[in-house]
């Protein structure tokens, strides 16, 4: 079942910026790679009804969560291709160990550079690219999973959700 309040909030805030059609240096906000029409993260519960559609400022995003394991912030890093098809390009998170034990992968973790949200960062592994058309993601309480777009405001995805039904698909999708 849907958290109302947040449903509410999340269809005012689309309404609002489509309403204005903000424009940033780089072009319209959402524009896409070819000047085609406006990018957006769509987010679709189980049952695919859409739950909030978020303008892609530029080619990138992040999916922040809290790890169940190690209980610290982490968050893993995307670059949305002009096809809508989005990779994994970046895993951050403020703990070694979520990098180093958790994601294992084969580069060692650096510090984030001043201003990151997170302390450390690292490449994924390459020999394993992840490219998405869809991603399935479980938003519980607990993970307080967040989506970040550079000039946009986190966009809490576990307030959409309750944790009986906590999965959520999110998708890149084309407006004319």
């Amino acid at each position: 079942m849907r958290k109302p309040a947040v449903a509410i909030a999340a269809a005012l805030v689309t309404l609002t910026v489509g309403a204005f059609g903000l424009v940033t240096a780089f072009g319209p906000v959402g524009a896409s790679a070819d000047g085609g029409g406006e990018r957006m993260i769509v987010v679709r519960d189980q049952d695919g009804d859409v739950l909030a559609s978020l303008p892609l400022n530029g080619d990138s995003f992040s999916v922040s969560y809290r790890n169940s394991i190690y209980q610290t912030m982490a968050e893993e890093r995307y670059v949305v291709a002009a096809d809508g098809k989005y990779e994994l390009v970046e895993i951050a998170a403020d703990q070694l160990a979520v990098i180093e034990e958790y994601y294992a992968v084969p580069d060692a973790p650096r510090r984030a550079s001043p201003g990151d949200r997170r302390a450390y960062v690292v490449e994924p592994d390459p020999r394993h690219p992840a490219v998405f058309e869809a991603l399935s993601i479980a938003a519980t309480d607990l993970g307080e999973r967040t989506i970040h777009i550079p000039g946009s405001s986190p966009y809490a995805l576990w307030q959409l959700v309750d944790d009986a039904a906590p999965y959520l698909v999110l998708e890149i999708e084309e407006t004319p």
